[in-house]
């Protein structure tokens, strides 16, 4: 780390740095800032994306071993990016609010030169030949690459505590899962191993693990950020989106994801919304919806607590709480026999079985039972059910429920196959919101009497992401939950 403490002590002394940040940044190392900080101090030429990468890699070299976030770290190209963003800023050019911003990228996320595995022996030493569209839009936007984020195997998952590269740990407390498919990416976030990360969501894998490692994550409108050149689930249901600390930094991530992908199938046509002006946006007159039937059931003690004091805050906040019927659920066929295709080459050479997990390859021989008579009407069903949603915001503006309705298990009964092959009832409250395909953030509301986060999810008609921006956003400069640290690092 030689090198990289150089550069600290370089241009701009750390010290002088820091008693200049802001008051809820100032703190001991340059890790501590938000997105939405370090991105002003960097425009400002304050802050050296550097100095900000360097502090990063080397929390990532002390935390690594304990919270096992990462797959792989990309430390060479980390600093070498740096470094050309910041000859970039001294000759003018400043790309905007993520020039200099280092990330992570679930390892799902194809990236030319450097292994996608999706956490998986079977594509163990996979090496892409070229970045995924997203990951090209964000260099583009000038974010730094710190590595490739631990995940459960081939996101099938909700514990991140099934996959190869071995469990990740939740920083709030270690014998705990972070949630899945997007385990290390929240987990990252949460430990200061980066300063945003990226996720997939297919029916939970942002939000559950958002709301289990306390932090903010966000699925947009289905097809609003490409989704090309990942490892998929079923393309009719995955997202791709952002982990961060608060609402306003996910507003900055999805600012320069948005855009039409005409290779990707499941891209819209649509100009991409004011996300960041969103967060401004007043919120009096807003109209909450409150599912009736199973959102609000059968929570744990903790939550529904969090929860109900939460529901005070934005109560407070807007014009009136309404309870709604949502549409039915049709079922998951689409998941099923879609994942199925992707894995048929591999599943049909049976020397490739031992490579998966025996969890995931009893879940995937079992989606292939899905006929194609059953996918059609599955496909059809959903089809109905994102138009009827779009009804239910004629009555109100924003939906809001728990994430999730329990707290993160132990990772010792996470890998136990018995209880893992079982169905996962952490994504009751978060699933049906892929089948409808709007926009939903899960933020931070509070913790367990043991110290485990707890989650809400706060959602919004399709393409209506600004709305439910400037909700979250005002949620949280009402409340403090979103600016909580684990205690794991010094």
């Amino acid at each position: 780390m030689t090198n990289r403490r150089t550069f600290l002590a370089g241009s701009l002394s750390t010290a002088t740095l820091l008693s200049s940040l802001p008051l809820s940044a100032q703190a001991t190392d340059l890790t501590m800032l938000s997105l939405v900080e370090a991105s002003d101090l960097i425009r400002r030429r304050i802050l050296s994306p550097v100095d900000l990468t360097a502090a990063y890699l080397d929390r990532i070299e002390q935390l690594q071993p304990r919270v096992n976030a990462y797959i792989t770290v990309t430390a060479d190209l980390a600093m070498s990016q740096a470094q050309q963003l910041e000859m970039e800023l001294a000759n003018g050019q400043w790309r905007g609010p993520l020039h200099g911003i280092p990330i992570g990228l679930k390892d799902n996320i194809d990236t030319a030169g450097i292994r996608t595995t999706a956490a998986s022996s079977l594509l163990q030493n996979r090496v892409a030949q070229v970045d995924a569209p997203i990951y090209t839009r964000l260099q583009q936007a000038g974010c730094v690459l710190l590595g490739k984020l631990n995940m459960h195997e081939f996101a099938w998952g909700g514990t991140s505590a099934i996959t190869h590269f071995g469990p990740v740990h939740n920083p709030w407390n270690l014998d705990h899962i972070p949630g899945g498919s997007s385990g290390g990416s929240a987990a990252a976030v949460a430990a200061r191993m980066c300063c945003a990360a990226l996720g997939t969501d297919t029916l939970a894998s942002i939000r559950l693990p958002a709301a289990y490692c306390g932090v903010t994550g966000l699925k947009a409108s289905h097809g609003l950020a490409s989704i090309r050149d990942i490892i998929p689930v079923a393309e009719s249901l995955d997202h791709v989106g952002p982990l961060c600390r608060s609402v306003a930094d996910t507003a900055y991530m999805l600012q320069s994801m948005a855009g039409f992908d005409p290779l990707d199938p499941v891209s819209i046509r649509s100009a991409p919304g004011d996300y960041i002006g969103a967060l401004m946006q007043p919120v009096k007159k807003l109209r909450i919806g409150m599912p009736t039937g199973d959102y609000f059931a059968r929570l744990h003690p903790d939550t529904d607590q969090a929860v109900n004091n939460a529901m005070t805050v934005l109560t407070a906040a807007t014009a009136q709480t309404t309870d709604v019927s949502l549409p039915a659920i049709p079922d998951f066929a689409p998941l099923l026999a879609e994942s199925a295709a992707w894995h048929e080459e591999y599943l049909d050479d049976e020397r490739n079985h031992s490579d998966y997990n025996a969890v995931t390859l009893e879940r995937l021989l079992a989606a292939r039972a899905v006929s194609a008579e059953d996918y059609i009407r599955a496909q059809q069903d959903m089809v109905r059910v994102r138009h009827a949603i779009a009804a239910v915001f004629n009555e109100v503006d924003v939906l809001v429920t728990p994430t999730a309705p329990g707290l993160p298990e132990r990772i010792d009964s996470a890998i136990n196959p018995a209880e893992a092959a079982g169905a996962e009832p952490s994504t009751r409250n978060t699933a049906p919101f892929n089948l409808y395909g709007i926009p939903t953030i899960s933020v931070p509301i509070g913790f367990s009497q043991t110290g485990l986060p707890i989650g809400l999810q706060i959602s919004s008609a399709h393409l209506k992401e600004e709305v439910m921006f400037s909700l979250a956003h005002a949620f949280q400069q009402d409340t403090d939950w979103h600016l909580k640290m684990p205690a794991l690092n010094a």
